[in-house]
């Protein structure tokens, strides 16, 4: 499948907001994970997103392939990874996971998406792979 294009990618993830937002204005806050999973399968498939459920996550670890058991919430239009959580917070653990999928397989784009908050905007956590924050280097004391 050809890779699709910055333009493409936003609309995309426009496309994949647009229907968490739904999901948490007819839901709000408080159930579990997986409720929200199955009612943003639903909305997917009502606006016509194209995605995959519960993809594996290919690990390979020296030239030898693993089945690990990894996989992702969604990955949408083969090229976004969302990842579906109903916590107190999101932790840095939870992006570094996030950036640990989409490395292991090779995708770019990935959202984190926090359905335990009272505003869905303050739960989405968009990472590009090759464009995390670093933490500020401490000079060595001498």
């Amino acid at each position: 499948m050809k890779t699709p294009s910055i333009k493409n990618i936003n609309e995309i993830s426009h496309d994949i907001i647009g229907a968490a937002i739904e999901v948490h204005r007819q839901l709000g806050p408080g159930l579990l994970e997986s409720a929200y999973r199955e009612c943003v399968t639903k909305e997917f498939t009502l606006r016509g997103i194209p995605f995959e459920r519960e993809k594996a996550v290919p690990l390979e670890y020296k030239s030898v392939k693993l089945d690990a058991g990894y996989r992702l919430d969604f990955l949408v239009a083969n090229c976004v990874v969302v990842e579906i959580k109903a916590i107190e917070a999101l932790a840095p653990v939870h992006e570094a996971q996030l950036l640990t999928y989409l490395r292991l397989g090779g995708w770019r784009l990935g959202l984190l998406i926090n359905f335990n908050v009272a505003v869905l905007k303050t739960g989405i956590r968009r990472r590009i792979l090759g464009y995390e924050v670093e933490e500020a280097e401490v000079p060595a004391k001498g």
